[in-house]
């Protein structure tokens, strides 16, 4: 199972290599020069000491030639050593670009339901450590692999040009030194995976407890949150060691086995030239060749074990980019147009687990223009709503029909950008509070988003920053507070103006004064706009057109608020728990 699952890592990883096939066959041109000069120098070296005979046997001239040959051979080897480091670099991080890519392009097209269930810490990992270690395996394969190979091939055949006995005894020995490297590295790529895996887990715990500090201060759990990160940390340890302890033993192993290779030549050799078999030059060619030839042993079993590495994380890396993304759509798949807001459910049921129903059989018929309030307990399925009217989760049966049309047959592009989303969790970008604002409108004029900050009641406190609307602020609005996070994403919706709005709580964070002029902007915005309305604060939704009440995900009751304080039931229940003195 081990074996079939880097076999198909590899046959992903040639995919994408597919792309860059000539920057390949460069790289192999350029690696076959390399070591062919490589392979020159012993001869050349020979061909001196064969010259050197004796005191007053020097062939100065021949001699002077052959240094001016070597000294051109190692320049030339130089320059195509550094275009081939070059190529293996361009084409590996061109490779690496596409794998991210990907990746994260995949990231987005994912059901949200797939980013809900999965460690938000460990997606990042796998997009970011997991790639680079990816590439660094990537980078000494190519440059290390290609030449190692190269140089055993050609070793072999210069040596067996000068002698073939002595060079029988060097490949005799050389199917121990693979035995060892592979029966290490076949042991390693389970740890190397279990490192990948507990390194995910920790950055997804250094991940959560940075974007909520404040929580882990505020309720006493800094010495938990060291405690779950110290047994993390701790078992990363005994993964990373134990991976690093089997992959070390390949190189000494190996050199060890490389080792009686040159002890074996230099024997060999040395009888030989002692019977005239062989010159001293060549005796030095066949030690310098017996050397390069079990180099690359060492050079290749190390770049096996951090291949493994490299193959245990691009596993990871494409579970992520092959993760089943949102139902595709179809290519002519029409858009909404010129929506007016008639929004129909139509018998939807929905379950985020099969066995733990939660909306049963719903059925909604809301009039273009009208403002909807949705109440209910918590977990009655009032924002599982807001989800399956957007199409961040697809019905499990029914459907919702916006102006006559299924929302399930329209572009999601279209049917999202005719919602306007204010929500309790506030999101803001890196960026200037202008950037921030014109997110939905990005060709807005600094009129339009001044206007827009005035009618959300932003533009006062946005004015008193350092530099106004140019004024940068961090992830998920810096220092800004709550409610300031909260009046800049209202001013984004107001700036838009989509033909339907959905403000889920989207005054929870704001002090009563300016809530209650917020109120008066929603309901100048929401006029003949279809607007739904997510609410706890009961006070909030009196004023709308229809308030449905929910629980266990069925609408218990509806009508105006009025209406259902006569009834004495459900609502009348909630609004006077909140109202009670």
């Amino acid at each position: 199972m081990k074996n079939k699952k880097q076999k198909e890592t590899l046959r992903k990883i040639f995919h994408y290599m597919r792309r860059y096939l000539w920057l390949f066959f460069l790289s192999v041109l350029c690696a076959v020069a390399v070591v062919a000069l490589t392979l020159l120098f012993p001869i050349l070296t020979g061909k001196a000491i064969d010259l050197i005979v004796a005191k007053g046997q020097v062939d100065f001239e021949r001699l002077r030639m052959l240094v001016l040959q070597t000294g051109a051979v190692v320049l030339l080897t130089a320059i195509l050593q550094w275009i081939l480091n070059m190529i293996n670099n361009t084409m590996t991080y061109r490779i690496v670009r596409d794998i991210r890519r990907d990746a994260f392009y995949n990231m987005g097209r994912l059901p949200l339901g797939y980013i809900d269930s999965h460690s938000h810490g460990d997606m990042v990992s796998r997009i970011i450590a997991d790639v680079d270690t990816f590439a660094d395996g990537l980078l000494m394969g190519m440059t290390q692999l290609v030449t190692g190979l190269m140089t055993i091939l050609g070793t072999i055949g210069f040596m067996i040009m000068i002698d073939w006995r002595v060079t029988l005894v060097v490949i005799l020995v050389t199917p121990l030194s693979m035995f060892v490297a592979s029966f290490i590295a076949k042991r390693t790529f389970s740890m190397f995976q279990l490192q990948s895996q507990m390194r995910g887990k920790q950055t997804a715990l250094i991940q959560e407890t940075i974007a909520n500090q404040k929580t882990v201060i505020a309720f006493g759990r800094e010495q938990k949150q060291c405690e779950q990160f110290d047994e993390i940390n701790e078992n990363l340890r005994k993964c990373s060691l134990r991976a690093t302890f089997f992959s070390s033993t390949v190189n000494p192993s190996t050199r060890f086995i490389n080792s009686l290779v040159y002890a074996g030549v230099g024997v060999c050799g040395a009888i030989l030239a002692m019977s005239g078999g062989i010159s001293v030059g060549q005796l030095q060619a066949f030690l310098s060749y017996a050397s390069q030839y079990t180099k690359p042993f060492n050079e290749i079993s190390g770049v096996v074990t951090e291949m493994q590495n490299a193959i245990a994380c691009a596993g990871r890396i494409f579970e992520l980019i092959e993760a089943e993304p949102e139902t595709p759509e179809s290519p002519d798949c029409p858009a909404l147009e010129a929506v007016k807001g008639h929004v129909i459910a139509d018998h939807v049921s929905f379950s985020y687990h099969p066995d733990q129903p939660l909306i049963e059989d719903f059925c909604l018929d809301v009039t273009e223009g009208s403002r909807i309030a949705i109440v209910g307990p918590t977990g009655c399925g009032k924002t599982t709503l807001i989800n399956l009217l957007m199409r961040f989760y697809e019905t499990d049966k029914g459907a919702f029909f916006i102006d006559g049309q299924a929302s399930r047959n329209v572009s999601r592009h279209s049917l999202r950008t005719s919602f306007g989303m204010v929500l309790q969790e506030t999101w803001l970008r890196h960026g200037t509070i202008r950037e921030n604002i014109i997110m939905g409108k990005p060709d807005a004029t600094d009129e339009e988003v001044i206007e827009a900050a005035k009618a959300s009641h932003a533009h006062s406190f946005i004015q008193r920053l350092p530099k106004g609307y140019d004024t940068i602020i961090g992830e998920d609005g810096g220092s800004l507070s709550q409610g300031q996070k909260q009046l800049l994403c209202i001013t984004r919706v107001m700036l838009a103006l989509p033909p339907m709005l959905i403000l889920d709580e989207a005054t929870s964070s704001i002090d009563t004064r300016t809530e209650m002029r917020i109120q008066k902007a929603f309901m100048a915005m929401s006029r003949g706009r279809t607007c739904f309305i997510v609410a706890h604060r009961l006070s909030t939704i009196e004023d709308a057109d229809l308030i449905l009440v929910m629980k266990d995900g069925k609408i218990i009751e509806q009508g105006n608020h009025e209406t259902l304080l006569l009834q004495h039931g459900f609502y009348e229940q909630l609004y006077n728990s909140q109202f009670a003195h």
